[in-house]
């Protein structure tokens, strides 16, 4: 049974009187953040609806740049995937993350798919406190937002631009503008330039961010400006352990 306190967040959602979705929900759960990513667009990238507080949306960006972490796990395997103790993660599963989730102070995440089956929309993510599990009734009313929120946003074909049914309001629209635009811009002029998949352009672009310690939006910015590209001498070998994909690529 879910809490009272998530109750009555759904009950505002429900009737459109959430100011602060975000932040009502990280209060009702009891964590230290909350963030709702969307996919969308070609690649299916994850586009953030809204976070709570910055650190939120601070982890969203690290893994969207790196390509790893608990929420593309959670949307690939269509489960969640917790963690409330990131030092106690085996250091191979997230190489890149885990000592940068260190450096910005964030301890333990706990990610929740939404979607039905084989169709996955997007993510839950949820920060916790250091050393605090999430207790049985945190995973209940997790998991019951996660499935109010997969059907809100499911509801009218929101996907093709329907602004869905009377009473959700703004806080669960898919985004009009994608904040990350030039990453996909980018992403498409690389794919041309070395002649590959928006995939493999996609991870190209996360390489060079990473190994140039700068933000993929920033690199992406430079490609769309024309002040880089990605067919000259640079190294672009994304085979390392420590490459946004695991050494996978």
């Amino acid at each position: 049974m879910i809490s009272d306190g998530m109750a009555a967040v759904l009950r505002s959602l429900d009737g459109g009187r959430v100011d602060d979705l975000a932040q009502a929900c990280a209060r009702a759960l009891g964590v230290a953040g909350v963030a709702l990513s969307l996919r969308v667009g070609v690649e299916r990238s994850p586009e953030p609806l809204w976070c709570h507080p910055e650190l939120s949306a601070q982890f969203e960006e690290l893994q969207f740049t790196l390509g790893e972490g608990p929420g593309p796990d959670a949307v690939r395997v269509g489960s969640p995937v917790v963690e409330p103790d990131l030092d106690r993660v085996r250091p191979e599963r997230w190489p890149a993350l885990l000592p940068a989730a260190r450096e910005l102070g964030v301890h333990g995440v706990c990610c929740f798919p939404l979607g039905i089956g084989a169709i996955r929309i997007g993510v839950l993510t949820l920060l916790c406190d250091s050393g605090r599990r999430l207790s049985g009734q945190q995973y209940t009313d997790a998991t019951a937002l996660t499935a109010v929120l997969t059907s809100a946003l499911l509801k009218d074909d929101r996907h093709d631009g329907d602004r869905g049914g009377p009473g959700l309001g703004m806080a669960l629209e898919f985004p009009s503008v994608l904040h990350r635009a030039v990453v996909h811009q980018a992403t498409g002029m690389i794919s041309v330039q070395l002649d590959v998949s928006m995939e493999e352009a996609l991870l190209r672009l996360r390489a060079r961010a990473y190994s140039g310690e700068r933000p993929l939006g920033e690199i992406a910015a430079d490609v769309v400006a024309r002040r880089m590209r990605f067919d000259d001498d640079f190294d672009d070998d994304v085979s390392g352990p420590y490459s946004p994909d695991g050494g996978k690529g």
